[in-house]
């Protein structure tokens, strides 16, 4: 038997949504490896339609956690998000001069994977005397170099041929 506890994972899964497979992935990387509560704000001021559907599978999957699991929302995290494509329907339109173009109506699969958050155990810190506590040194600043290149300087050619000054009489 092993000391370490692998943790929970809970799934919940959305199958033949009527959306395209990469609008809904757009709105799936905004909230990998982000919390439960950060995923829901997330979710509730993104203004894609991808962002109603998740935030019900993202509910669907935390009310497992807690149903199944016992798990409480402030201790999960989303561990996986991922929209793979389902069927397709193929539909027709009329065109020019007797031909058609078709039209792929598409679906996606969206799963949400949570996990239950680590427990934590915070070490006790013994308190120090403030004399024993030395301030880090403070990185120097290397001082920055002045240059003068011929790039730099300002050009004064224009258009025409500088006038020639007149010879004093």
């Amino acid at each position: 038997m092993s000391s370490v506890e692998t943790p929970r994972e809970v799934r919940a899964q959305a199958k033949y949504v009527r959306m395209s497979p990469r609008k809904a992935r757009l709105v799936a990387e905004h909230i990998r490896g982000r919390s439960v509560p950060e995923a829901r704000a997330v979710l509730a001021f993104t203004s894609r339609e991808a962002a109603g559907v998740l935030q019900k599978v993202l509910q669907s999957a935390v009310s497992n956690a807690e149903a199944n699991h016992g798990i409480a929302e402030d201790r999960l995290y989303v561990k996986a998000t991922y929209v793979d494509g389902g069927p397709v329907m193929k539909r027709w339109r009329a065109r020019a001069r007797g031909r058609v173009a078709r039209i792929r109506k598409r679906t996606c699969h969206i799963t949400v994977t949570l996990v239950e958050a680590p427990a934590v155990a915070v070490p006790a810190v013994e308190e120090a005397a403030p004399a024993e506590v030395a301030e880090a040194p403070k990185p120097k600043r290397a001082a920055a170099k002045k240059t003068t290149t011929s790039h730099s300087k300002k050009k004064t050619a224009s258009k025409r041929p500088a006038k020639k000054k007149e010879a004093a009489k």
